[in-house]
């Protein structure tokens, strides 16, 4: 028989901490995600209006689709945005910490690194420094087994892309040196 009541309660070590002060209110970020939006939905609008967005003798013009998708996108940011504006008790509640916005950035500036990485040392030395540097800092892991790991990943992804399926990704100057 169960007991429906019992809770079993674990605790992580590196959630961030409760009393960590708000970086953002809820209602700023849905303000600035709707004009955002609003503003992508009138730049898409005008550019596909200018291509053409109605319908001639052999049907839909080039910009017809689209632009009806950028008038939906549009409605639906002024909605957001009369949402946010009504909702006043929402707009005050914290979207997120600056313990939370410390954690996602641990992930978002080596990730964001890595795109950059990408287009000068190619795909597998970024992913192999990605990993190792992941493993180490993030995931505090022993440095041998962090490079052991990240070299034995990246290598079976160049062996499965670049020989067996012959797949052409961004190479760096390290491939270029062995003939790649």
């Amino acid at each position: 028989m169960s007991n429906t009541e019992l809770e079993i309660v674990v605790d992580d070590p590196t959630a961030p901490e409760e009393n960590s002060p708000a970086v953002v209110r809820t209602g700023v970020v849905d303000v600035v995600v709707s004009l955002l939006l609003l503003a992508l939905a009138l730049v898409l609008g005008w550019d596909n209006w200018r291509t053409g967005a109605s319908w001639d003798s052999t049907g839909p013009q080039p910009g017809y689709f689209p632009f009806y998708l950028s008038v939906i996108l549009g409605a639906a940011s002024l909605y957001g945005l009369g949402a946010a504006f009504v909702s006043r008790r929402e707009a005050a509640e914290t979207f997120v910490t600056r313990a939370q916005f410390r954690r996602v950035m641990a992930v978002f500036v080596p990730t964001f690194l890595f795109c950059l990485a990408t287009q000068y040392l190619g795909l597998y030395v970024a992913s192999f420094l990605l990993i190792a540097g992941f493993m180490r800092l993030v995931g505090k892991i022993a440095l041998w087994k962090s490079l052991l790991t990240a070299f034995v990943f990246t290598a079976a992804m160049f062996v499965t892309f670049d020989i067996a399926f012959d797949v052409i990704m961004p190479k760096g100057p390290l491939e270029a040196a062995f003939g790649y």
